[in-house]
């Protein structure tokens, strides 16, 4: 009895996300202002499952016959998936009605594929990733097009599906490989047997294939050609979404499923295909997001850099490299939102405002914007003491200790390409005059929701050591 209460308070984040969907279904359906009811009905749900995520850290079990785990690390992701899209709910208030696209189901859509992220996140097993993949996959995709009035939007909705499909499709074969080399889907059996199954071709292919699918997800080179025009064509607010949550939710599938690169007891063979993507993701990313003038894609060039970076802890194949990367998501996601949540501010009716020139003389339209901006840049750029810097800082380190410095003196490299195109705003709002006169919408709910955004990741910068050491605890 005591067991099955103690599985009962260790699943509780997914019990209360899917009742909330449910009851979310019925709030539409009887309220007449159910939209208003729903986008804080959502906040605070996403709000409550973060706050007991982080506080039932300790927690740690497996689950749902050994194919789901919780606590530790996987909590940690918890709070990423459900904080970031607690921000999302307080930023697409205003921002939905802005462009007459404020419909209780996107909340819904919302609260769904933050359940399949927490799925994906404590997968013990092959199916319960793909089971998260696909609840997710399913959401974004509608979420891509849900202002549906938007010409763009329905176009970068069904890139996004055809696209998105057809690398499932990927992650689907290596699977069944994966499967028929192992004769098992379980991650524990899998990693048990990995120094007998790395001499097996079909497993290696399996994992190769999966290693492909994924990476359309987390939108590394040469799979991020759907990135650009999926972000400029999506809500702002959904853009950041994809961006972060969606990103978070990738890797962290791919760290539990490659569990058994990190225990330091074989070598990682999968080293040199992870350098190379990581070197072309930094580099691709950091010199053609120079040439951007649209902001959104300007973002979605930097967000390929930035899974670069991330997939560099993923070749050194240690703890370290492990830690790095969900430090530094933890940084880039509300980072990232926050950049995106001031474009969603600053975006006009008529989809204008978009362009990097728009921002020429922020700083005297909107003083708090322009410093919010200017904050979430510096981070992006890794300039200390913020917490990106310290982002960059763990995953570098952790690939010097993998012997691997080239490629962290190609990730130093990147960066400060990366500098150029981030600080170009900076500059503008601060030193250019106004091109454009135009006022930014007023959003108490978004200036908040940016607001919060900013202050995690200057408290993180500030004590980065309480969170990585928090993170490397459940690692051993």
């Amino acid at each position: 009895m005591l067991n099955n209460i103690q599985e009962f308070y260790n699943v509780l984040p997914l019990l209360i996300l899917g009742a909330s969907i449910l009851i979310s279904l019925f709030i539409e359906m009887y309220f007449n202002n159910g939209t208003k009811v729903l986008s804080w009905f959502s906040a605070i749900v996403f709000l409550i499952v973060a706050l007991y995520s982080l506080s039932a850290v300790n927690a740690i079990s497996v689950v749902f016959q050994g194919m789901y785990s919780t606590g530790g690390n996987v909590y940690i992701f918890n709070f990423i998936f459900n904080f970031g899209a607690a921000i999302i709910s307080l930023l697409s208030i205003d921002y939905l009605k802005k462009y007459g696209s404020n419909y209780g189901e996107f909340y819904i859509l919302l609260q769904t594929s933050v359940l399949g992220m927490m799925f994906m996140a404590g997968a013990k097993d092959l199916f319960m990733i793909f089971l998260g993949l696909e609840v997710m996959s399913v959401s974004f995709y509608a979420l891509a097009g849900f202002n549906r009035k938007r010409l763009k939007a329905n176009e970068s909705a069904l890139k996004y599906f055809l696209l998105g499909a057809f690398a499932t499709g990927f992650v689907v074969y290596g699977i069944a490989l994966i499967y028929g080399s192992s004769s098992t889907t379980s991650l524990d059996l899998i990693a048990a047997r990995f120094p007998v199954l790395q001499t097996n071709l079909l497993f290696i292919a399996g994992v190769l294939l999966f290693l492909i699918g994924f990476s359309f997800k987390i939108a590394a080179f040469p799979f991020q050609m759907w990135v650009p025009d999926v972000y400029e064509g999506s809500s702002s607010t959904v853009a950041g979404l994809f961006s972060t949550g969606g990103k978070a939710a990738a890797f962290s599938a791919i760290i539990v499923a490659l569990a058994f690169l990190f225990n330091g007891v074989s070598a990682n063979i999968f080293e040199p295909y992870l350098a190379v993507i990581a070197v072309l993701s930094m580099l691709f990313g950091s010199i053609v997001a120079i040439a951007q003038t649209n902001i959104k894609r300007m973002l979605a060039y930097s967000s390929i850099a930035n899974a670069g970076y991330m997939i560099i802890g993923l070749a050194s194949g240690n703890h370290d490299g492990v830690a790095g990367i969900i430090f530094y998501l933890f940084a880039y996601t509300f980072t990232n939102l926050a950049a995106f949540g001031i474009v969603s501010l600053v975006e006009g009716r008529e989809e204008d405002n978009l362009e990097i020139n728009s921002y020429s003389g922020l700083s005297s339209k909107s003083p708090l914007l322009a410093a919010l901006m200017a904050l979430a840049m510096f981070s992006l750029a890794g300039i200390p003491p913020f917490a990106g810097f310290f982002g960059k800082y763990y995953i570098f380190i952790a690939a010097i200790k993998a012997h691997l410095t080239w490629l962290a003196i190609v990730g130093v490299i990147s960066s400060v390409i990366s500098v150029y195109f981030y600080l170009r705003i900076v500059v503008l709002m601060y030193f250019k005059e106004p091109e454009l006169e135009f006022s930014v919408d007023k959003s108490n709910t978004g200036l908040l929701a940016v607001i919060i955004s900013v202050l995690l990741f200057i408290v993180i910068g500030i004590f980065p050591g309480s969170l990585i050491g928090m993170i490397t605890s459940f690692l051993k």
